[in-house]
């Protein structure tokens, strides 16, 4: 099976249209980590199943399946984050839960969160195999296909030494003098988005806490009308019916606040998306910078072939100074220097042409995959809103209805 599919792989064929890949379950395990101290983790089962047997059989192929950590997950999108920096990667789940209300643990071993990393990596892994590129590249599929040695053959590409200093980012971006204005709107737009998905998650873990609490003090009606109705003969079934409908209220909350957190997961998919936009600009941004460097060296070189051929000094140089102190050079020496500077100015052209056909490149597949983007953050940011809009709708639905209830029962007394 797994021959079939590196085949379906090296052809170029998008892995969704011909598998099935799953996060069908989390372990919680305990062993030893690197510095030999017992630890507790958790692990994750993802299941492929090869669907073109499917159709061939006519019959389910039994899945292939291997275990993996969150930080095993985390390498491969480094890696796939510095082998396509012009790709908008997407994101893991969260780490350690955030914007949580006071009711959620923020425990990154509970029972609920595990769950919901487990929908969100799996939601990774289709988000990478459903993507043109990055679904065809040979180390996601090894993570798919080969629990033992994965880790290796990551490590052997080499990806480590190509990565961008924080530092050598920051300095670019301080100093580029021509960024592309696209790229420049585009992190602007990144970092606004960023900001109102945060609030927006603080808004509703906010609501969550109030919307627990006025659920959960519904019991105490149901309470009161259940000892109410035992000192009453003629009232007592009907209070004793409508206390029933309020305690039935007041548990519902525990089902629609897990609801919810399935629509706030979704929301900070992309507030985490925003960090892999802004990492495609600074990306452009180094390789801008480079250029500019580059084109900046090239004409240095090129004012002091002009110098030593005229004879007239610019600005203000050591050599300069060592001339007029100890003499000109001689013709041979001249000529020898001048020879060196126009193997160097023609490798200076080298380079910029060089650097200006990456920048090119660059520029030229990250817009295809932006657009790409945000027609996909569109779309599912628009039924994720009418969702949750239709949730809290079916919500207030059955608080008239309890209420509803609660009215005939009095009728009826």
């Amino acid at each position: 099976m797994r021959a079939g599919l590196l085949r379906m792989v090296e052809r170029g064929t998008s892995l969704l249209k011909k598998m099935e890949i799953s996060v069908a379950e989390a372990e919680k395990r305990t062993g030893k980590n690197t510095v030999n101290m017992q630890e507790t983790y958790t692990v994750y089962l993802i299941e492929i199943r090869n669907t073109c047997l499917q159709f061939s059989f006519g019959t389910p192929a039994a899945p292939d399946t291997l275990w993996r950590r969150y930080s095993e997950f985390e390498l491969l999108r480094t890696y796939l984050l510095v082998t396509y920096p012009y790709i908008i990667i997407p994101p893991l789940p969260e780490k350690r839960a955030e914007f949580v209300w006071h009711k959620l643990s923020a425990d990154n071993l509970d029972p609920d969160f595990v769950e919901r990393r487990r929908v969100g990596l799996e939601n990774f892994l289709l988000r990478v195999a459903s993507h043109h590129v990055l679904s065809n590249d040979k180390i996601f599929f090894l993570f798919l296909t080969e629990e033992k040695g994965w880790r290796e053959a990551v490590l052997d590409t080499g990806f480590q030494d190509k990565v961008d200093s924080r530092l050598k980012s920051v300095s670019a971006m301080l100093r580029v003098k021509n960024p592309d204005k696209r790229f420049t709107a585009l992190k602007q737009y990144s970092d606004e988005l960023n900001t109102v998905v945060s609030q927006l998650l603080r808004v509703r873990a906010r609501v969550a806490d109030r919307l627990y609490g006025v659920y959960k003090v519904h019991g105490n009606y149901g309470r009161v009308f259940s000892e109410w109705s035992a000192i009453e003969r003629e009232m007592g079934d009907g209070l004793q019916s409508a206390g029933h409908h309020m305690d039935t209220y007041a548990a519902s909350i525990d089902d629609i606040l897990e609801e919810e957190e399935h629509y706030a997961d979704q929301l900070k998919e992309y507030l985490f998306y925003t960090d892999a936009v802004r990492s495609v600009c600074k990306k452009h941004e180094l390789m801008q910078y480079e250029l500019e460097m580059a084109s900046q060296d090239l004409a240095y070189k090129k004012q002091q072939k002009e110098e030593l051929v005229t004879g007239t000094v610019r600005v203000f140089s050591l050599k300069g100074m060592t001339s007029k102190l100890f003499g000109s050079e001689t013709q041979e020496q001249r000529e020898s220097r001048l020879s060196a500077i126009e193997q160097s100015i023609e490798e200076g052209v080298e380079a910029v042409m060089e650097k200006n056909t990456e920048c090119r490149d660059f520029v030229s597949a990250a817009w295809e995959d932006i657009e790409r983007f945000k027609e996909q953050k569109d779309k599912d940011l628009r039924e994720a809103l009418i969702s949750y809009a239709i949730m809290q709708i079916s919500m207030c639905k059955k608080g008239i209805q309890v209420w509803s209830n609660a009215k005939d029962c009095f009728n009826k007394m």
